[in-house]
């Protein structure tokens, strides 16, 4: 369930563009199927791509139409061509639908760090994305729970029901239905969203023996499916071969991190088993127990801080983010076949440990490239932002 201010936050987030206007419309689409095309053509070209199992994320889009819900697919992040080059290796039949096109979250620094940027990659359905210190409770992060969540069921006033007649209860509903009726979306649609999401939220490329292993995983993709107005379908992916696309060796270079390179390189993508809705269903009713639980009587439209950083609101959110990692990492292990991975890059205390000490910790595990988590690489950072800030915000449990 979500709370009407955090909607609020997310129609006014998506409202900076004008995502009503038919222009905008057009040339959305147009950026988009450009940008397909452009990947299907370098793919196609150059590289021998595998898809598996296609079938379910078809049958996940087709169930998000008939049962009017967002769809949320994740994905393991080992290149900076995730995406878009994911978008080309999926059949054109699935995108001839303006609605059909993805939603996905982008960092700030790096997609929107100029007008240009900032206008293309939002026209690409791109939400722009604060790191390193903005933490899960950010406009992009409301705006994916809104984009989630169906016009139809805006529920503009939340009343805790433990408190209040349900007379009363019924009035206020009534009242919601009719403003509901007038209400008008940033985002003109025919059905809820589908969107994509990294939840390691940085690339990870490493070293073998540890290579195709992942991060743990951030909150903000646990807030979508706990705060959006009804639980999305969610369809886990898994990857290989972007990497050798675009190595991380090639970061910081002018030319070569643009270009591809090793021509002919296997690339596999492979769709997992939608997630059980039971699954799902019983993260979601612990959190309408914590929001009954913890609601301010006196202001009950928005998060409490003991929703935000409440410890059992936190280790439910680490919970969600450990089930959906392991659901990635089934698809990664049983269809890919590949060894179990290191048990450390299970917990996100050891991964946070590691980062800090800039691989000092743990000298074994070595990357391909840089490791862009570390603060000290990202000079466009101000000085006065420090990780324990970071820390605060995206604080690890290593509860599951």
């Amino acid at each position: 369930m979500s709370l009407p201010d955090v909607l609020k936050r997310g129609d006014d987030f998506l409202a900076e563009y004008p995502r009503r206007s038919p222009f905008w419309k057009f040339f959305s689409y147009g950026t988009s199927l450009v940008t397909i095309g452009f990947s299907k053509i370098i793919l196609k070209t150059f590289y021998n791509v595998e898809l598996n199992h296609f079938e379910k994320l078809e049958n996940a889009i087709n169930r998000s139409k008939e049962e009017n819900r967002g769809l949320l697919t994740i994905m393991n992040h080992m290149s900076c061509v995730d995406d878009p080059f994911l978008w080309g290796v999926f059949p054109w039949r699935i995108y001839r639908d303006p609605d059909s096109i993805r939603w996905c979250l982008g960092a700030t620094n790096v997609c929107f760090q100029n007008k240009f940027f900032s206008t293309f990659f939002s026209l690409g359905q791109v939400l722009s994305t604060g790191r390193f210190g903005a933490g899960p409770f950010q406009g992009s992060i409301d705006a994916a729970i809104r984009l989630l969540s169906p016009d139809d069921t805006m529920d503009l006033e939340w009343v805790p029901h433990r408190e209040v007649p349900a007379k009363l209860c019924e009035g206020v509903a009534t009242m919601a239905k009719q403003i509901r009726e007038n209400y008008i979306p940033p985002v003109k649609r025919s059905r809820p969203s589908w969107l994509h999401i990294y939840p390691e939220g940085f690339v990870l490329q490493l070293q073998p023996p540890f290579n195709n292993s992942m991060r743990y995983f951030k909150w903000g993709v646990s807030r979508m499916i706990l705060e959006s107005t009804v639980a999305p379908i969610i369809v886990p992916i898994f990857s290989t071969g972007f990497e050798k696309v675009a190595s991380e060796e090639t970061a910081g270079t002018m030319i070569k991190r643009y270009l591809p390179a090793n021509f002919g390189a296997e690339i596999n993508v492979t769709i997992g088993d939608a997630i059980d809705n039971s699954v799902i269903e019983e993260y979601r009713q612990e959190w309408r127990k914590l929001v009954e639980k913890y609601h301010d009587p006196n202001h009950p439209t928005d998060l409490t801080p003991e929703l935000k950083d409440g410890k059992e609101a936190q280790n439910l959110r680490s919970a969600l983010a450990a089930e959906l990692r392991s659901q990635i990492a089934k698809i990664r292990h049983e269809e890919r076949h590949f060894p179990d991975e290191d048990p450390r890059f299970l917990s996100p205390v050891w991964w946070k440990n590691y980062t800090a000490t800039e691989g000092a910790s743990d000298p074994d595990v070595k990357f391909i490239g840089l490791n862009w988590a570390i603060r000290r690489l990202q000079n466009f950072l101000p000085d006065d932002i420090s990780d324990g800030k970071n820390n605060k915000k995206e604080g690890p449990s290593d509860s599951r």
